[in-house]
């Protein structure tokens, strides 16, 4: 398994509406990731196997120097192999390039190990209203 990260990495939507509904245990969507992401965001990542997307992580930002970790997504028969703090490691890189100065993330408690431990993410105090 040789898997390469790329910033910025060209991807179809079908392939991410796909890995997505794995992730997030949804039926698969048919959402214009492409558009979205063209107009929202800083960058994302994408893992390939070959041509296989294996994985994908979104980094939102606020146009100056916050950024945002979202969607980190690993396909299901890849995961536990060190992937999903690669494609972190690789958004981390692109906000930094950026210039931005904070990278955020929030997590269900089932991923704390994952991004406090594999991606090195430490804990503050936030605050949330669910809408």
């Amino acid at each position: 398994m040789t898997i390469t990260y790329e910033w910025r990495g060209e991807f179809e939507n079908a392939p991410l509406n796909a890995l997505h509904a794995e992730g997030f245990d949804h039926p698969v969507l048919d959402i214009d990731w492409r558009a979205q992401l063209h107009r929202h965001s800083l960058g994302w990542v994408c893992a390939r196997d070959g041509g296989d997307l294996v994985g994908f992580v979104n980094v939102a930002w606020d146009g100056g120097v916050h950024a945002f970790v979202l969607d980190t997504l690993v396909r299901a028969d890849r995961r536990h192999r060190g992937i999903g703090a690669a494609l972190v490691a690789a958004a981390v890189e692109g906000a930094r390039a950026a210039r931005c100065e904070w990278l955020h993330v929030d997590f269900d408690d089932e991923l704390r190990e994952f991004y406090f431990g594999a991606c090195g993410f430490r804990s503050t105090e936030a605050g949330l209203i669910a809408l």
